[in-house]
């Protein structure tokens, strides 16, 4: 869909010069600052501003490290740095991992002095090895959850724990469990309501596909659950996990059964009540050769239900060969496995996993894969964006003037640009995209505070931006600011403009504020369907050009002459980004022009007026003399424009369309009459210009027919055309009378005497001289007595003819 582009913003941005990777990003709100992990640098920033750089530490590999990866194939200049990957709090401290040339290493940085402490440790099951290879982690109470690759190859993925508060933990080595999984986020949900549930961190990952037969390797979304309290077995999954599961996620068209099966980031919208909490989710589909996206929304509820009461899957084996997932239909064991230690199972006396029964983790080992899917809200994607690759999302929950709380969502896309857009009644609704970066890079990372975010910061390759939440002040007409249907804006009648709610400390009073896009409360007088008209007078046949611009993308520019809508493609208008162009000026476009906004929101069409112009002929005597700048303005070549009195107009309510541009009526055709002379009246320009080149045409094709016709190059009739007018052949050169009296005289029969060869062909001679003449039958010859030559011949071919004589003219005839 067609959105507002926002340009001319002040975007605040950090980069340095040979740093590079500015992906990693983590806010500090209680110090207000953001920590920026690059390539080989971490960089402190203020949050309000973040060209403003507080700290810089470089952490760089030594030359030993590099060394052992160039030697294993990896590129000095790309691979064997390192990439800060991981950048989490813990306590008074930065806990900081990085590639390290694929030898993943930790560290400690103090946020007192901003220095490395050198406390470090391996990095494997933190941090992936490869910076291109998909990663994400979270920091739970001191612990660090991570979804990476535990080798150099990559080939063995993770999800793990490590942290000094609890014992390490780690998925199981098997594709049951993990199968070539691309990790995209990471989060925890606290549940721990009294100590009646568990917290749970749950890790989004789009993985080969177990269960379906397919031609080729067929991607599915997936979303693990693991418990914050999972200890592991005692004997079965030693420092394994016991409460791994994982389920699928469904995000298609019901219409169509067009799925969209690859996640590319998920964001957690959070509320005080765990239950009502919102998944929003960006996909797109392996086989979408068109580019787009879709947006799915899950109940946190939803999820939880797949997880306590879904039903497990297991192996089966098919003609001794193949191994496919059906569902299990038998009676799983108890506890139900995979359960978070709860209130529940405590009373069966099992206090942690350490106590489960074998059962039931061999059962959980075995069975990892959930039959039921995590459906989205409204069974569908909440809206589907063609030609876009969303890449990042980050959605805030914003009160409006209504008491309603309004869900935005900001999307990061593959090619810089930020879309934020509205729910409002299960449709979205698309406010305006800002280009983030020039060079249309992508996005690789979004933030933004938690509660009243004033601004969020985006990372790419090359540099960090940080973003306005909102662009309120871009809105100069109260029309373009309630119809933005931005929750975060409202027109401020005091003040005349349009002002963000959640920054401004005004009385609510004066704010206007409707989201469903009806501004017919806005003040009165202020750029509705009254404006001054504004005369101008143009030449016969000039052109003019009027000029009306709209701030929105979304709303569509109608021009009206007298009255009647003018259509798309209506000669001599012709519409032009700036405006409408009028050329060829003629009395019939005389009248009164107007240019309207007309924007739909609710399924309405709303309209306001930009413009009005009221465009008349003038002749030269008629044209303004002062030169009073305060009364006439020259506004185009060709016409002058003066200010004419503002008078008032009935309001409309919908912009009626009618299908042709009406004429003035009677009176202004009167009008017209004095102030044109009658030949314009009655000119066809068009008939004109026609006329007069066919004219020229004709003159040019006579005048090239009788050259050459005079020349005679012409052959034919055109020859006896010549001779009819001029009476007489051009007279012959001097040097060839002779013997074109010649010709003539002694044109007879000659050829008699001649000798024949088959079928009477005359044969043809030559004589010491040249070519005395070629005799055809029934054709005159010249008398072999008569030579003509000019003084100066010469002999026409440097060959012996009587050596090689020519027998017979006509090749088809043999030699007897």
């Amino acid at each position: 869909g067609t959105v507002n582009a926002i340009t001319d913003v002040n975007l605040y941005e950090f980069s340095e010069p040979g740093i590079f990777n500015y992906t990693t990003l983590l806010l500090h709100e209680q110090r207000e600052v953001l920590y920026v992990g690059a390539r080989e640098a971490i960089f402190e920033l203020s949050l309000r501003n973040i060209s403003v750089k507080n700290h810089k530490v470089v952490w760089k590999v030594p030359d030993v490290a590099t060394e052992v990866c160039t030697s294993k194939g990896k590129s000095k200049e790309t691979d064997c740095l390192n990439y800060i990957r991981v950048l989490e709090l813990s306590d008074s401290h930065l806990y900081v991992c990085g590639t390290h040339a694929f030898q993943p290493l930790c560290d400690h940085l103090s946020l007192a002095d901003f220095k490395l402490e050198g406390r470090q440790e391996d990095g494997r099951g933190k941090c992936s090895f490869d910076p291109m290879q998909s990663f994400t982690a979270v920091m739970v109470d001191g612990d660090l959850y991570s979804g990476t690759a535990y080798n150099f190859l990559g080939s063995e993925p993770i999800i793990s724990r490590n942290g000094a508060t609890q014992s390490p933990l780690r998925t199981e080595y098997s594709t049951s469990w993990l199968n070539e999984p691309s990790f995209v986020f990471a989060d925890v949900v606290r549940e721990n309501e009294g100590g009646d549930e568990d917290d749970k961190i749950y890790f989004f990952f789009t993985e080969a596909s177990m269960e379906y037969d397919f031609f080729s390797k067929l991607l599915i979304p997936r979303v693990a659950r693991v418990c914050k309290g999972d200890l592991g077995g005692e004997r079965t999954l030693q420092k394994k996990w016991t409460s791994f599961l994982k389920a699928k996620l469904m995000c298609s068209m019901p219409e169509t059964d067009f799925v969209f099966n690859v996640v590319h980031d998920v964001f957690i919208l959070k509320t005080t009540n765990w239950r009502e909490s919102v998944i929003y989710g960006i996909f797109t589909s392996q086989w979408d050769n068109v580019r787009s996206s879709a947006v799915c929304v899950y109940s946190m509820s939803a999820v939880e239900e797949v997880f306590s009461r879904g039903k497990y899957m297991q192996k089966s084996t098919v003609a001794q060969s193949h191994t496919k997932w059906v569902r299990y239909n038998g009676i799983p064991p108890s506890p139900r496995p995979g359960a978070c230690i709860n209130k529940d199972i405590r009373q069966q006396n099992i206090t942690s996993s350490l106590m489960l029964p074998d059962k039931t983790l061999q059962f959980v080992r075995d069975h990892p894969l959930l039959e039921d899917a995590v459906r989205p809200m409204d069974n569908g994607p909440r809206f589907i964006a063609k030609d876009v690759h969303y890449t990042q999302i980050a959605v805030e929950r914003v009160p409006a003037l209504d008491g309603q709380l309004y869900d935005v969502m900001f999307m990061g896309t593959d090619k810089g640009n930020l879309h934020k857009s509205v729910l409002y009644q299960k449709e979205v609704h698309i406010i305006e995209e800002v280009e983030l970066f020039p060079n249309s890079e992508s996005v690789k990372t979004l933030v933004m505070p938690s509660h009243g975010a004033q601004f969020l910061y985006v990372g790419s390759d090359s540099r960090a931006v940080q973003s306005p939440t909102a662009f309120c002040e871009k809105y100069h007409m109260c029309e373009d600011c309630l119809l933005a249907r931005d929750p975060y804006c409202a027109w401020d009648r005091g003040a005349g403009a349009c002002v963000n709610i959640l920054q401004e400390d005004r009385s609510r009073g004066h704010l206007i504020q409707n989201l469903q896009g009806n501004f017919s409360s806005h003040p009165a007088g202020q750029n509705q369907s009254t404006k001054a008209y504004q005369q101008l007078w143009v030449k016969p046949g000039g052109a003019v050009k009027l000029p009306c611009q709209v701030e929105s993308n979304v709303a569509q520019v109608v021009w009206t002459v007298n009255g009647s809508v003018l259509q798309e493609r209506s000669p001599p208008y012709q519409r032009i980004a700036e405006g409408l162009l009028v050329y060829g000026a003629g009395p019939e476009d005389q009248g009164y022009y107007k240019c309207w906004a007309v924007e739909e929101a609710d399924h309405r069409n709303f309209t306001w007026l930009l413009q009005s112009f009221e465009l008349a002929l003038a002749k030269d005597h008629l044209y303004p003399t002062t030169e009073d700048p305060s009364v006439f303005t020259v506004v185009d070549v060709g016409f002058t424009a003066r200010p004419v009195p503002t008078f008032e107009m009935p309001e409309p309510t919908r912009l009626v369309l009618t299908s042709s541009v009406s004429r003035p009526p009677g009176d202004q055709e009167s009008r017209d009459k004095e102030l044109v002379p009658p030949q314009y009246l009655e000119s066809d320009r068009g008939m004109t210009l026609l006329l007069t080149f066919t004219l020229l045409f004709l003159l040019l094709f006579l005048v090239t027919v009788s050259y050459n016709c005079y020349m005679q190059y012409l052959p034919g009739p055109c020859l006896r055309a010549r001779a009819s007018l001029l009476g007489a052949k051009k007279p012959p050169q001097s040097e060839y009378r002779s013997c074109e009296a010649g010709l003539v005289d002694n044109v007879t029969d000659q050829h008699q005497g001649l000798p024949k060869g088959p079928n009477g062909v005359q044969k043809v001679g030559r004589d010491g001289e040249g070519m005395s003449g070629v005799v055809q039958e029934g054709s005159g010859a010249p008398s072999p007595g008569v030579v003509c030559q000019s003084p100066h011949s010469e002999k026409p071919f440097d060959i012996d003819s009587e050596g090689q004589p020519i027998e017979y003219a006509d090749a088809d005839v043999e030699a007897p």
